[in-house]
């Protein structure tokens, strides 16, 4: 059966610190946060993950939204540079998590920066979003590390939302879902999907039909279920209150060596 690995890393307790740029901020409860991670962490191991934690960065509020460091394409990461100067202290644990498990590093160089949760892939297409936290450098660093590996990348602009991946996500079948209020340039995609709830545009694909998702998006869920998909919902509530979702709490990562 081929690999299936997730990095994750725990919540610090400076959580509530975290950034928050599009939204009001709002009380964080860090202890309340730490049992979502791990009932999150908990789903992604039933349903046949293997979750492998990165060092804590306690120091680093916002590290648990660890998809944010580093790109995976086939076996190459791509170790990012934050558009965020306080996030860049999170990425040297994830680059040696990412190079134990096998995968051959790259680095994004100053002064180009790029955020993980600006990068979505659909089989071979790389959707980057630019204008947020992912500027024109990082874009091209990135073309650069994935192209010759067979990656179709296309820029995406982002300025309603942190990062693309706030925005859109995509279904097994490459449909990509958003909520159209957030989602700027709908066209660029082949098909496209609107959700009715914000929460309902992010999904990890746990494998097969089943779709991990937030709780917090019922109506959203009723929708996938009648696509036939199975929706396996999480509370991830206090990570919502810091612009985060499910596929930015870990970095799935299939059929690396084992």
């Amino acid at each position: 059966m081929p690999s299936r690995r997730a990095l994750v890393r725990r919540p610090s307790p400076r959580l509530a610190e975290g950034l928050v740029t599009h939204i009001e901020r709002t009380p964080v409860d860090p202890a309340l946060a730490l049992g979502q991670w791990e009932r999150y962490v908990g789903a992604l191991r039933e349903h046949g993950w293997e979750p492998v934690e990165v060092e804590p960065a306690d120091d680093c509020p916002d590290g648990v939204f660890v998809e944010d460091a580093v790109v995976v394409f086939r076996d190459v990461a791509l170790v990012c540079r934050s558009g965020a100067r306080s996030r860049r202290a999170e990425t040297a644990a994830v680059e040696r998590a990412v190079a134990g498990l096998g995968c051959a590093v790259r680095r994004v160089r100053e002064p180009g920066t790029l955020d993980g949760g600006d990068v979505l892939k659909v089989g071979d297409t790389v959707y980057v979003g630019q204008g947020g936290r992912t500027d024109a450098g990082g874009l091209a660093q990135l073309r650069a590390a994935f192209e010759p590996l067979g990656a179709r990348v296309v820029a995406v602009p982002v300025s309603r939302v942190l990062h693309l991946k706030s925005a859109v996500t995509a279904l097994p079948d490459g449909t990509v879902i958003g909520y159209e209020p957030l989602v700027e340039a709908a066209s660029l995609f082949p098909r496209f999907l609107p959700v009715p709830e914000e929460a309902g545009a992010h999904v990890v694909l746990l494998g097969g039909r089943k779709l991990l998702m937030a709780a917090s998006a019922p109506k959203s869920a009723e929708l996938f279920a009648g696509l036939g998909y199975e929706p396996v919902t999480v509370d991830i509530g206090e990570f919502e209150k810091l612009e985060g979702c499910v596929t930015c709490l870990s970095i799935r990562l299939r059929d690396l060596p084992t």
